[in-house]
């Protein structure tokens, strides 16, 4: 274990010089062609065997230990964001409109140099260890379902997997046993009217004014229809209606997104979205179309997996401090990995100590302290060597 600690340690700075190359050549989701292939190379350099194109563009990795045992896989996301970057940095991105403005860049970094090192300590693993590069977690329906459908979990017992963390201060370990990501869900609205005369509004049907009685009440949905201690969002995201100043409108369209921790909450909003459409819009001479597309499930971390990453956590050099977080009400497509075998996702505190200010994730300005890659690696890697060992 020290020895993989110390090895990690003297490869950081390649781990920076991967993470820098990769911020300069982002790619979108589903359009990713040059990450997934220097990922591919990389790992055949290190002689390990590669499959390229899994469940579309991803990757996947093993290492195959000097004797025989269990499997245990890390994941990582490599897709960029469709963001402008504005930070004025030697390594800015070089494709206009596109910036790793996540930390997949240094989630790749992380891994790939995790891999370099684990691979001089072959003789001493007792199983495998499976390297899944995943693409396209952005956008739904994202990469890892594909991925799965298409093998990356065959043979696994066991995944484990973290997200770079700005928010949370360099050195700090975020982990949660249950739900601690929410399902990402997306809809789409259209509420049609009569469009008429600005002067005139007694023969029209004002689509904006039933539009904006929905908006309204929509909040009620999760204040009074979801019980207190559950969580639920419902967010709208798009209010569209353009007419010029003195016509009434007749169309307007409405985008949101709803985010849950549990299943039947999802399902519940769900439902209380169109009963409420139904009967705005019948109360006040409208009709719609209401589409709903199901996004991300929750991530739902499995009991023994996650206590086993905090206690590495807590014995790994770098980390100060371990805390149990509350949920998070974004979205990762991780939790389909967790439907099939079990694991946890974990946050690694990536907030360098001298920021004053701090971007938020899918900021045109986001960054991240690079020391917390070193910390990543080593609570990977020691989870992974641990839990080898301990067949």
């Amino acid at each position: 274990m020290d020895q993989l600690l110390l090895k990690l340690e003297d490869h950081f700075e390649e781990m920076v010089i991967i993470r820098r190359y990769l911020h300069e050549h982002p790619e979108v989701s589903h359009e990713e062609v040059h990450t997934p292939a220097y990922i591919a190379d990389f790992h055949r350099e290190l002689g390990l065997e590669v499959r390229e194109y899994v469940g579309g563009r991803g990757v996947v990795a093993t290492l195959r230990g000097a004797r025989p045992g269990k499997t245990v896989a890390l994941r990582a996301d490599f897709d960029a964001l469709a963001i402008q970057e504005l930070n004025d940095l030697p390594y800015k991105s070089k494709n206009d409109g596109v910036m790793h403005a996540c930390g997949h860049d240094g989630h790749t970094a992380t891994l790939l140099v995790l891999a370099k090192v684990l691979v001089g300590m072959r003789e001493q693993l007792s199983g495998n260890i499976v390297f899944i590069h995943q693409h396209a977690e952005e956008i739904a329906p994202g990469g890892a379902l594909a991925m799965i459908e298409d093998g990356c979990l065959n043979g696994v017992d066991v995944i484990f997997g973290t997200h770079l963390w700005a928010p949370t201060p360099l050195g700090e370990v975020l982990v949660k046993d249950g739900a601690i990501m929410a399902a990402a869900d997306r809809f789409e609205i259209v509420i049609q009217g009569k469009g008429g005369h600005g002067a005139e509004p007694q023969h029209s049907v004002d689509a904006i004014v039933v539009g904006a009685h929905f908006v309204t009440q929509v909040q009620t949905i999760t204040s009074r229809r979801i019980a207190p201690l559950q969580s639920g969002v419902v967010t709208i995201g798009q209010f569209e209606a353009i007419n010029p100043f003195n016509v009434i409108a007749d169309t307007v369209k409405i985008q949101g997104t709803v985010r849950a921790l549990d299943e039947q909450v999802r399902k519940q909003i769900k439902e209380e979205i169109e009963l409420l459409l139904k009967a705005t819009c019948l109360g006040m001479h409208a009709t719609y179309s209401y589409q709903y597309f199901d996004g991300y499930p929750p991530v739902v971390n499995h009991e023994e997996q996650t206590k086993f990453i905090a206690k590495v956590a807590e014995q790994t050099s770098g980390v100060e401090k371990v805390t149990e977080c509350p949920p998070f009400m974004i979205g990762e497509d991780y939790g389909y990995y967790m439907q099939h075998i079990p694991g946890t996702f974990f946050f690694t505190g990536a907030k360098d100590p001298q920021w004053e200010t701090v971007y938020p994730h899918h900021h045109a300005k986001f960054d991240f302290d690079e020391r917390a890659m070193l910390i990543a690696a080593k609570v990977l890697g020691r989870a992974a060597l641990e839990f080898l060992e301990n067949d």
